[in-house]
């Protein structure tokens, strides 16, 4: 049987596509209704017809606000569903476990926590939640799986993320939805979702330095770990328990020590001072 739609392989993707198509059903419906009854009138009223116009200039009220207050019920039931949907597919469950990707013309560049690497590529196991840390190195891109029904703008200097849950194995395209240069249409992978002990067996046999081993090799070799480390003798701020803190700053505002923040105080130290 042959559909327009791909397959629905995530949580979401039934509700994206029943949203949509009570959008369509409801705006297909009003815009026919409209122009059914403007046809009839331009037919009965058109010149020299004998339609009765002896009451050309009366009103009626009830029908005036039924087909004015009816219509923008349904359209707000519509707009309040939809920002449900929204906000569901913005907030990623606490258990979600992060994937990293970096955008490149003409590329995606995937690392997972225990150091696995891929380009134009990702690995997912079913049925559990993901969240993907992204950000990019040039231009916007736009990280979209048709099959998940979702997509999320890649940013250069920020991180935006979207999350999902594979309810489908297979292999689903990876595309760049956002105009990025010469070779956008060129700026396609592939999304293979497997069975968790597959993805175990896919983890353990792509393994490599975890990302929190290299933050802290680089960490010891540019010197950090000289001022910031628990054991220095200088006074600098210690940095051990600092990721997901409250951090006060100098202005007297407070911010959450999340991935943006980190990257804000070694990119624009001066963006966000500590309080002291």
């Amino acid at each position: 049987m042959m559909t327009m739609a791909p397959p629905q392989a995530s949580t979401l993707a039934g509700s994206v596509d029943t949203l949509f198509d009570v959008m369509l059903a409801l705006t297909g419906t009003i815009s026919v209704a409209v122009f059914v009854m403007m046809i009839f009138f331009c037919v009965k009223y058109r010149r020299r017809s004998h339609a009765d116009r002896s009451n050309a200039n009366q009103t009626r009220l009830g029908v005036e606000v039924a087909w004015t207050v009816v219509p923008f019920l349904m359209f707000m039931a519509l707009f309040g569903w939809s920002i449900s949907l929204w906000s569901r597919m913005r907030t990623p469950p606490a258990d979600a476990a992060p994937i990293y990707v970096v955008a490149k013309q003409w590329m995606w560049k995937v690392q997972h926590p225990g150091g696995q690497r891929e380009i134009d590529s990702l690995h997912v196991p079913l049925g559990q939640p993901i969240r993907l840390v992204m950000t990019s190195q040039d231009v916007i891109h736009d990280f979209y799986v048709p099959a998940f029904r979702q997509k999320q703008d890649v940013l250069p200097g920020r991180y935006t993320q979207l999350w999902f849950t594979a309810t489908r194995e297979g292999e689903y395209p990876l595309l760049c939805s956002q105009y990025c240069g010469t070779d956008h249409a060129r700026m396609t992978g592939t999304v293979t979702v497997m069975k968790p002990a597959d993805y175990a067996r896919w983890l353990q046999a792509h393994a490599g330095t975890g990302l929190a081993e290299q933050g802290a090799e680089r960490f010891r070799r540019f010197g950090c770990s000289g001022c910031h480390g628990s054991q220095s003798s200088v006074h600098a701020p210690d940095l051990d328990g600092l990721y997901g803190s409250t951090v006060p700053l100098a202005d007297g505002s407070q911010v959450r020590a999340d991935d943006r923040y980190i990257r804000d105080s070694i990119m624009l130290p001066r963006k966000q001072v500590a309080a002291g």
